[in-house]
């Protein structure tokens, strides 16, 4: 005696019956660039599709995500102005704060989430301030909690630190609680790898690092298991929400923290993952939107609730297709 196990994949109603991961357009969140300026759209030739807009441009661009069914974006700021502190993060009205009080007074339920790093605005790309060509985890803090609070008066829906400082989200929540903004949620950068597979973003926020790496503050690739141990001391510290990036050569570690925690778990599908798919399209090497459909679905068998990924919009043209 044998199962026969192909009895229940014999049509596709009935394999659609028994699917055990569902790709939902809601679990989807679009990350998007903002600048200065007015009518701006620049491509990016390393990510096509991808732009640097403008605040009108990017109110444009909402009205599409939202037709499509994406709920959620993700704002990454490129200031006017750098310099070694990144003080334009620390204006009331820099680059993310304008965008978002534009977005949320005309999609007021549309879920703003605000990247909460300072390599953007800061003129030699590391994620703080610098002391002896090193990034000091306590200075940086301290202006990580006050970029924090100037988005949450901007009216974000949630702060995502992407810092990887120790302490960061202890100090975020705290700064946050005492300025009466107990409800607002972390969704933190918990399990954040030093990787390869970031080059195409740098092109797009310009944030390269001017000197050296950033791989005294963000993971080693190589080990899981303090891989872990970051997302978890993030939960301790009151993260609402954790994240694993990048996701492709990762859905291990996705999986390991997905059993080890019951708070939601989002993935960052990133750039060069993004451009690698891309290039594939251009060459016609493989079915590309039965490719996407099948990686976004091995993302969700991981273990992610939720995917940061450039290619938000195709997946919901794809679903609404009935892909």
């Amino acid at each position: 005696m044998f199962r026969r196990l192909r009895r229940l994949r014999s049509t596709e109603n009935l394999r659609a019956l028994v699917r055990e991961t569902r790709l939902n357009i809601a679990d989807f969140i679009a990350p998007l660039f903002v600048l200065e300026g007015a009518g701006v759209a620049n491509p990016i030739a390393s990510m096509p599709g991808v732009f640097q807009m403008s605040v009108d441009v990017i109110l444009k661009e909402c009205a599409l995500l939202e037709d499509l069914g994406i709920q959620a974006v993700l704002l990454f700021g490129i200031p006017g102005h750098k310099d070694a502190q990144g003080s334009s993060a620390l204006n009331a009205d820099h680059i993310v704060a304008k965008a978002t009080r534009a977005i949320k007074k005309e999609f007021s339920s549309l879920v703003v989430i605000a990247d909460l790093c300072f390599c953007e605005y800061t003129d030699h790309g590391h994620c703080g301030i610098l002391h002896d060509q090193s990034v000091d985890n306590d200075k940086t803090l301290e202006i990580l909690d006050k970029q924090a609070v100037i988005l949450a008066q901007s009216g974000v829906d949630v702060i995502a630190p992407s810092a990887m400082m120790d302490g960061m989200v202890y100090a975020i929540r705290q700064a946050l609680d005492r300025q009466g903004f107990t409800h607002l949620p972390i969704m933190s950068y918990s399990t954040k790898f030093a990787s390869s597979y970031y080059g195409p973003f740098r092109d797009v926020a310009q944030s390269s690092p001017s000197f050296g790496d950033r791989k005294s503050y963000q993971m080693d690739y190589a080990n899981p298991r303090e891989a872990i141990l970051e997302s978890l001391e993030d939960e301790v510290q009151g993260a609402d929400i954790l994240m694993v990036k990048p996701a492709l050569a990762y859905l291990d570690i996705v999986h390991a923290i997905r059993k080890r925690t019951l708070l939601p778990l989002a993935l960052y599908n990133v750039s060069g993952e993004y451009a690698m798919f891309k290039l594939a399209q251009a060459h016609n090497l493989m079915d590309y939107d039965r490719l996407l459909l099948e990686t976004m679905t091995a993302f969700k068998r991981a273990g992610a609730d939720m995917i940061i990924s450039y290619h938000a919009k195709e997946v919901a043209q794809l679903l609404q297709k009935g892909f």
